[in-house]
């Protein structure tokens, strides 16, 4: 019997046979081609980069692709995770709380990604006892071995199915010698056995150390967890070094002969100035010709559109590095000693400044030191400010201070989730005359909530469950500023993460005081942006979504294109040399909701 066969006919583990391989509706083995990446030595390496580099070079060549994260930890979802943990959590459109790579694979492939391209082992061993419960398995005792490594066969394949991908990308996350990883680099394996041949590619990533001391790149730590992941019963066909000079061909020799993998597979992906040309350096070390090869897709490269795709790809990448005014953009918020925490943050900028021309250097300024007697001290070089999004009171004392100063002073503004609720409470105390102002969030006694939990979300229980999750579509107020700024829209789509809003009972009281809110949900009854006039303010724009997490290299997003180009004109810069930037059109940089969709 053949494997075509076996998976065809095979859905359960019975007495008759032990080969478990539950296939979704409409799966054919070896339609979709699969490339695996580990991580080896330690985790960060960016095994996100890579693999969506990758994909975005097999994208370029005609293929589709499709991206998915496993996850190793018992967690259901990202939700919950310290930022000093685990980095920023990312929102995916229908609110699903993942890990930031899913975050670099939406950038890097223009793609809006859905909870099926993340996959953590609490998700799988809770849909193993839900089936079990309910007599799936046919009175078999559940084992790791086929059950719960079946299940991650079944959702590879579900992925590949809805996606209707030429090619899926499969992120290991932590590394090979992690505990919890054991059963997922087991199913892959199987996997790739039943897949047959030519239908399974595996990729390495590994690190080459440098001691100071010694002066030299040494390849042992890498050597030593390759053999672990051979003992795994996987054997990677290309291996990718980590390292922040570019690795040296003696080391990539020892690194081929100990690991059994052609030398031209084994490649160095040292640091560089952005992650946006990885995808150029795959090329140049011939990586993609070797996926192409060992996958068999030689034949199906669309090599017109790879042309053009990679051209304006490489047309990014020049104007990113020869970008010619400097300026400065202000970060307060109480994770600035991990950058991992504003990773998107730090994107979509990059993406603006890019489009405007900008370069644009980052101040990390921590809001617990900020008070109203220094905010001059702190913001006096900045050219403009973002107020990102946290939970809890720490720092808030600084972060209102922080909003204070820049209203008053008409330094440009960008106030993101909490960063908006900051401005509402500033606003309220300094314009409005409500001393007592501040959010139920930071004081549940205050006697002017300005920001509140809405009447129908305090009844709600459990952590998380009075979320407001995902992407949702906000009404832009005509003729507004940031109407404009999305080319003259009147409806946008934004992702959110949060619990409270602005407080109904108060907006017509800080509607009289010059405070705009240009943005709100269909129903009209949530604010979700505001803004003040430009008679009173160059740009003081903030919103309750997370506008970051919809910004692309090629489509950045507007509102943080009208924080860099209103920085640019306080930096000195003529209004008319920023509107003479490559394809400034607000329209285009507004055009949100476009991106690739994948399941």
């Amino acid at each position: 019997m053949s494997w075509e066969d076996v998976l065809s006919s095979i859905g359960h583990a019975s007495e008759e046979t032990e080969f478990f391989t539950p296939l979704p509706t409409g799966y054919k083995p070896g339609k979709t081609k699969y490339v695996i990446v580990f991580g080896t030595v330690m985790s960060g390496l960016g095994k996100g980069i890579f693999s969506s580099s990758l994909a975005r070079v097999m994208q370029e060549k005609g293929f589709s692709v499709a991206p998915i994260k496993l996850e190793g930890y018992l967690n259901r979802d990202s939700g919950t995770l310290n930022p000093y943990r685990h980095g920023e959590v990312f929102v995916l459109d229908d609110g699903m709380e993942c890990d930031m790579d899913l975050g670099t694979y939406e950038r890097m492939l223009n793609m809006s990604l859905s909870r099926r391209n993340f996959i953590t082992s609490g998700q799988i061993l809770s849909s193993v006892l839900e089936k079990e419960r309910k007599g799936g398995y046919l009175g078999r005792d559940v084992q790791m071995i086929p059950h719960v490594t079946g299940e991650v066969k079944l959702r590879l394949r579900e992925l590949a199915v809805t996606s209707e991908a030429d090619v899926v990308f499969v992120e290991m996350g932590g590394t090979v010698g992690d505990f919890e990883n054991a059963y997922i680099i087991e199913a892959v394996r199987e996997m790739s056995y039943e897949e047959g041949p030519r239908n399974f590619c595996f990729v390495a990533l590994t690190y080459v150390v440098e001691p100071p001391s010694l002066g030299e790149q040494k390849s042992k730590p890498a050597q030593l967890n390759l053999k672990l992941l051979n003992a795994a019963g996987i054997h990677p066909h290309i291996i990718a070094c980590r390292a922040s000079q570019p690795v040296t061909k003696k080391v990539r020799e020892k690194i081929a002969l100990f690991a059994n993998v052609p030398m031209e597979r084994v490649f160095s992906m040292h640091d560089c100035d952005s992650v946006y040309v990885i995808p150029e350096m795959l090329r140049g070390a011939g990586i993609d010709v070797a996926v192409v090869e060992l996958l068999g897709l030689g034949d199906q490269i669309d090599r017109e559109a790879e042309e053009n795709a990679r051209a304006e790809w490489n047309d990014y990448i020049n104007r990113f590095r020869n970008a010619r005014h400097p300026i400065t953009i202000g970060i307060i918020g109480k994770y600035t000693s991990l950058r991992d925490s504003y990773a998107s943050i730090i994107q979509a900028i990059e993406h603006a400044g890019t489009h405007l021309g900008a370069k644009v250097r980052l101040e990390w300024i921590d809001s617990s030191e900020m008070t109203d007697a220094n905010a001059a001290d702190h913001l006096t070089d900045v050219h403009g400010v973002i107020v990102p999004g946290g939970f809890g009171f720490r720092g808030v004392d600084g972060k209102i201070a922080c909003v204070k100063y820049v209203r008053q002073h008409g330094v440009p503004f960008l106030g993101i989730c909490y960063g908006m609720q900051i401005a509402v409470i500033e606003f309220a105390r300094n314009a409005c005359g409500l001393n007592h102002a501040s959010s139920a969030e930071i004081d549940r006694d205050c006697p002017e909530p300005v920001v509140d939990l809405l009447p129908e979300q305090k009844g709600i229980e459990g952590l998380g469950g009075n979320m407001r999750l995902g992407g949702y579509d906000v009404m832009l107020s005509p003729g507004s500023l940031v109407s404009r700024l999305s080319g003259d829209a009147d409806r946008i789509r934004l992702r959110f993460r949060h619990r409270y809003e602005v407080n109904p009972c108060f907006v017509d009281r800080l509607e009289q005081a010059g405070l705009v809110f240009s943005g709100s949900t269909p129903d009209g009854r949530i604010m979700q942006v505001l803004e003040l006039p430009e008679s009173r303010h160059p740009f003081f724009v903030a919103t309750q979504a997370h506008p970051e997490l919809t910004s692309r290299p090629l489509n950045p997003q507007p509102f943080f294109v009208g924080l860099v180009r209103a920085a640019l004109i306080a930096s000195g810069v003529s209004p008319e040399s920023v509107s003479a930037a490559k394809d400034d059109n607000p329209s285009r940089a507004g055009s949100l909701g476009q991106p690739t969709v994948s399941s």
